[in-house]
């Protein structure tokens, strides 16, 4: 009989071990079921906060900034814009000190030998080439284009030397006629300035 006690002993265990297992499965489920249902009520409720901001913002109240007229005209300032985009808006707020710009000093001015009517009137070609083929002028004319310069052919009928192709750009100020020079020769083309007559 003791044999038969020793084996009820075994099989009551086991039942109990099987009923902690599933109590125990079940609280993790619930658990788990729970913090899931939270995150849930979290994310509706976030979802409403920000649903009630835009009634909220509509109804902003408005600031009166007054006219050129004297006339005082209402603008609406809305709070939640400059929050979400961090741009600031540009309606003067109470306790907000501006930055002073520091004070420009005068710029002295440099006199001038030359009147500024004359300066004005001195306008320059950029010569790229002269050529007595008018097939040459051409070919340089869109090398030309294609480093970015737009060029013009200008015939010259020169005494006791026949007619030339002149291939030049502009007419330009004295500083931006440098400048075109300057990138010509980055270009691998050597050029010659030519005052416009």
């Amino acid at each position: 009989m003791s044999g038969g006690a020793g084996k009820g002993k075994v099989l009551a265990g086991v039942f109990i071990g099987m009923v902690l297992g599933i109590v125990a499965a079940g609280a993790v489920a619930w658990y788990v079921m729970e913090k899931r249902q939270n995150s849930f009520t979290n994310k509706d409720k976030e979802h409403k906060a920000v649903s009630q901001i835009a009634p909220l913002a509509a109804s902003a109240p408005a600031v009166a900034t007054p006219a050129a007229s004297g006339v005082a005209e209402t603008k609406q300032h809305f709070e939640f814009y400059k929050v979400l985009t961090d741009k600031p808006d540009n309606t003067p707020h109470k306790n907000v000190a501006k930055p002073k710009e520091p004070a420009k000093e005068p710029v002295a001015v440099k006199p001038q030998h030359t009147p500024p009517a004359a300066v004005a009137k001195e306008m320059y070609f950029v010569q790229a080439g002269a050529f007595q083929n008018m097939g040459d002028a051409e070919k340089l004319k869109a090398k030309l284009a294609f480093s970015g310069f737009e060029a013009s052919i200008q015939t010259a009928n020169i005494p006791d030397k026949g007619v030339w192709y002149r291939v030049r750009l502009g007419p330009y100020n004295g500083g931006e006629a440098g400048k075109t020079i300057a990138a010509l020769k980055q270009n691998g083309i050597i050029a010659t300035q030519v005052q416009a007559q």
